[in-house]
């Protein structure tokens, strides 16, 4: 199955795929509320604010993976809304490693980041760019989402 065909769902329980999101560069992110990463949260969203309308949607899949994630889609939802001020989609919780990992993880995990490792999300925000032809880029958690060289892999992916 391709990587934008892969089923998720909303906060609501709608089912969604990547494939909703064509033609766009995706900065898909696992979140958690509870984490010290979690001011990544204010960078994300206004990366979202400033890239959106060439092309960018950030795409938050909270996970409690390393314990640090609130118990309800509720509660995430106001955390992110009062706390950060979140337009983009969080969708309902996820794994992102192990045996009931999330298939959508588990074709990200195969990219490799800027060291050439690949496999486990080793915590909290990592984040993976997806551009529009399909090409992969992973930063690990402590790579601030303003980073310089996500911005110059944001501004690379944007579409036309």
């Amino acid at each position: 199955m391709a990587l934008t065909d892969i089923p998720f769902q909303t906060m609501e329980g709608e089912r969604r795929t990547l494939a909703d999101f064509d033609g766009k560069a995706l900065l898909i992110v696992n979140v958690a509320s509870r984490c010290g990463l979690a001011p990544q949260y204010a960078t994300l969203e206004r990366l979202q604010q400033e890239y959106g309308d060439r092309g960018l949607q950030v795409l938050g899949f909270p996970s409690n993976q390393f314990l640090q994630e609130l118990r309800s889609n509720e509660a995430i939802k106001e955390f992110c809304s009062t706390t950060y001020g979140i337009t983009f989609p969080i969708f309902d919780r996820i794994r992102v490693n192990g045996r009931n990992e999330h298939p959508l993880y588990t074709e990200l995990k195969k990219t490799p980041d800027a060291s050439g490792k690949a496999g486990r999300v080793t915590w909290n925000f990592e984040k993976f760019l997806v551009a529009p032809d399909g090409t992969m880029r992973r930063f690990r958690p402590h790579t601030e989402p303003d980073d310089p060289s996500v911005i110059a892999a944001i501004e690379e992916a944007l579409p036309g």
